[in-house]
């Protein structure tokens, strides 16, 4: 049994995610509060301790950042951020994911009862998958290992880099991204993330990276020295166009009960690039992206696993192991010198 704990000033919003949350049967909310300072006050006096916070970012007397603050200093707990403002002000969210939080769920301004209800079942992955993931201090990632390496000799013709993420893959991608150099192969990412905080998590790592990171619109060119991650809620495949490769944006049905999946990007990899591919499935729950990650492996591509120990959530690399889709298993800190290596 999960147990959760609901942090939301909004009493519908309580009312209706707990009614949602235990929907499944494996989920109970021993409590809720209107705000961080009730909630500590009334955590202090619990008997048990939750496996997962469901925390709202805006709320009167303390905001959702500072109790997050706090409670990772001194209670760590897996921490879910639902809130709308997520979906506004994602540099907020963003800042929410730095100081600990394990994902992210936006709510509609309108509609709230029919999205949270027509939701049961992925808000319980959510919480299912934060209250398995490891918290960012207890994971001890080697630097990455790239001042080895002649930048100038970097073979990139042709080549193309896919890295399918989810639970922990915002932070990952920015320790990986930031380390590359200017002129890096094309890359092309799907991260499993909120629709139109995608754009906003680019721009953001377009503004600390030496190549160029953006939202991927339909028909972009993969090229050197840039990274195009898939829009939330599209599905994003790579096609050939003469002698160059694009991105098609599409609609479509969940797969593997995302939209974008991973499985989507590396099947579209695995048949048009081939061996000219390198892919990289990283952390994150389920089994999105081990499929297509074996079809790139047996189309000749390189195939990598991010480890158990630098993973947040280590499951879909282990799909991917078990299947024997993964040539490699790598920690975290090294995929940076991987994604250069001729």
């Amino acid at each position: 049994m999960i147990y959760v704990y609901i942090i939301d000033d909004s009493a519908v919003v309580r009312s209706v995610l707990k009614q949602v949350l235990e929907m499944n049967s494996d989920i109970k909310v021993i409590g809720s509060s209107p705000d961080p300072v009730f909630a500590l006050e009334k955590l202090g006096k619990s008997e048990r301790w939750p496996d997962v916070i469901v925390l709202d970012i805006e709320m009167p007397r303390m905001d959702g950042i500072s109790f997050l603050k706090k409670i990772m200093h001194t209670h760590p707990t897996p921490v879910l951020i639902c809130s709308s403002l997520a979906e506004e002000s994602s540099e907020t969210a963003w800042v929410a994911l730095k100081e600990g939080a394990v994902g992210i769920v936006t709510k509609p301004k309108i509609g709230l009862k029919d999205f949270l209800e027509d939701s049961a079942v992925y808000l319980g992955e959510c919480i299912r998958s934060a209250s398995i993931s490891k918290l960012k201090h207890q994971i001890s990632a080697p630097s990455p290992k790239t001042n080895g390496l002649d930048f100038t000799k970097i073979a990139t013709t042709d080549r193309i880099v896919a890295i399918g993420t989810s639970t922990g893959g915002t932070i990952a991608l920015e320790d990986i991204l930031t380390s590359l150099p200017a002129n890096s192969p094309g890359i092309v990412i799907v991260q499993h993330m909120p629709e139109k905080f995608t754009e906003a998590f680019a721009n953001r790592l377009d503004k600390i990276c030496k190549i160029t990171v953006r939202e991927a619109k339909d028909g972009d060119r993969i090229q050197e020295g840039t990274a195009l991650i898939a829009p939330g809620n599209r599905h994003m495949e790579v096609v050939g166009s003469g002698a160059q490769f694009i991105v098609r944006i599409s609609d479509g049905p969940l797969v593997n009960r995302h939209r974008p999946s991973v499985d989507v990007l590396f099947h579209s990899v695995a048949k048009h690039v081939g061996r000219n591919a390198k892919a990289f499935l990283l952390t994150g729950m389920g089994s999105d992206g081990a499929a297509g990650l074996l079809e790139i492996r047996q189309a000749g591509g390189r195939t990598i696993a991010q480890d158990e120990a630098s993973s947040v959530v280590f499951g879909m690399p282990r799909e991917a192991i078990e299947r024997g889709a993964a040539e490699k298993i790598l920690s975290l800190g090294d995929v940076p010198s991987e994604i250069l290596a001729g």
